[in-house]
């Protein structure tokens, strides 16, 4: 499956080449400029693949101007930006919140710096709550939904009270997710609270890291929700729903599961995830910084090792949390409790943003069904 699946979605030199009408030099300025992305070929290193759907779109603009349902399609599948944000982009492989490179927050920064920095306030501190006996997702969703239930529409409210009703939104999810109860920063307190101190370091990283990430499911289903003037929680809430497919934040999972087969159940003709990721063809910056300082255990080492040989890719960020939640016996569900914290600050950040601009998101639909009914 997953050589089909390569075979369909990467060109060769040759094939690219043929589909652009062009000479080599315009292909690789076309690389240099970021337009196409392209990965070394599995079956011979010193060749590279080039983006199919990257290529087809620079043959689609080269024959003139695309209709607007074509244009609008593409932007919905990892095409062109959809949305105007200042919060955060992904420019020739790093990630950047508020022009600030994410990679190097994440050496020293906590997640409240980076609230501070996404929310455009001068400091943050979110609510010391209560331990949560039994951390958990559901919880999380229940405290959102209640809060999406009592609080006030957010055109009721100035900016300032929105960036108040946030950090009590961020600290209710630290609470569901078994933050301790004092005022220490939250990677701290999590950390404690899963009674892992000695992993606080490598969870103030990942919390920084995954904070945000431009325009992904969960971030466009907060959009839409805020522009409808809903209540703050009710957007972040919308993020949240979206996340727990496997397809998002439920990744993880999938790599844990994985990780725990003997390495001769992994086929060459089963998917592997964990690897590779469409805004990072050089390799996901976000695991490389993760993974620096973290000894994988043997499983993670080995599934590492077949996957980057089998797939021709690096470890993507779910590969990195799947294998610190192992390596320091985090919780079974960290990986994803990590994920949601520290995205509710981009999401808070977006739907804020969107708030405040004052625009409706309505698309439309491109219909395809049965013919109209004649009307007479």
């Amino acid at each position: 499956m997953i050589e089909t699946i390569n075979v369909m979605a990467w060109l060769t030199s040759t094939e690219a080449l043929a589909a652009l009408g062009t000479k080599p030099q315009s292909l690789y300025a076309s690389v240099s400029r970021g337009r196409v992305r392209t990965r070394p070929d599995p079956a011979d290193p010193r060749r590279r693949l080039y983006d199919r759907d990257d290529v087809l779109r620079l043959v689609a603009r080269a024959a003139g101007r695309r209709r607007t349902e074509a244009v609008a399609a593409e932007s919905l599948r990892w095409g062109d930006p959809v949305l105007p944000t200042a919060i955060s982009t992904v420019a020739a492989g790093r990630l950047f919140y508020c022009g600030q490179d994410a990679v190097a927050l994440a050496g020293t920064a906590t997640l409240e710096d980076v609230a501070a920095l996404l929310w455009q306030v001068d400091r943050v501190a979110f609510n010391s709550g209560r331990l949560t006996a039994t951390p958990s997702r559901k919880i999380a969703l229940q405290l959102l939904a209640e809060r999406a239930a009592d609080d006030r529409l957010t055109s009721a409210e100035t900016p300032a009270e929105r960036r108040v009703e946030a950090i009590g939104i961020v600290s209710d999810l630290a609470d569901a997710f078994g933050a301790t109860a004092d005022e220490l920063p939250l990677h701290r307190r999590l950390a404690a609270g899963w009674r892992r101190p000695e992993a606080a370091h490598l969870i103030r990283r990942a919390l920084v890291l995954l904070a945000e990430h431009e325009l992904n499911a969960s971030t466009f289903a907060v959009r839409v929700a805020a522009s409808t003037g809903g209540p703050l929680a009710a957007a972040v809430l919308a993020g949240l729903a979206t996340l727990v497919g496997p397809a998002h934040g439920g990744a993880a999972d999938a790599i844990a599961d994985l990780a725990r087969q003997p390495a001769a159940a992994r086929g060459p003709d089963r998917p592997l995830p964990g690897f590779g990721h469409r805004l990072y063809p050089g390799g996901d910056p976000r695991a490389k910084a993760l993974l620096a300082d973290l000894a994988l255990p043997p499983a993670y080492a080995s599934l590492l090792a077949t996957g980057q040989t089998t797939t021709g890719e690096a470890p993507n960020i779910d590969f990195a949390l799947a294998a610190l939640s192992i390596s320091f016996g985090l919780p079974e569900d960290a990986p994803f409790m990590l994920f949601a914290l520290a995205r509710s600050v981009g999401w808070v950040a977006h739907a804020l943003e969107q708030i405040e601009s004052g625009m409706p998101i309505r698309p439309r639909a491109r219909y395809v069904g049965p013919a109209p009914a004649s009307a007479g």
